[in-house]
């Protein structure tokens, strides 16, 4: 029986914590942030945490490996 491979995409954007949270990189940063408010582009720093309906399906995906 072959093993459930990692799907590279959610590899790539995912991370688990430690208690198996599922962490992410907030959208919108990567560029034209001139015209944005401070504050918003302020809000958009650091990492935000995935619903628990969501973070099932990326645990599957992920296969139990925190990148």
């Amino acid at each position: 029986m072959p093993k459930q491979k990692t799907h590279k995409g959610t590899k790539k954007r995912f991370r688990l914590t430690g208690k198996g949270k599922v962490r992410h990189r907030q959208s919108g940063t990567s560029h034209l942030a001139g015209r944005m408010s401070q504050k918003r582009k302020r809000n958009l720093r650091g990492t935000g945490s995935v619903d628990e309906a969501e973070a099932k399906r990326i645990r599957k995906a992920l296969c139990g490996n925190s990148y």
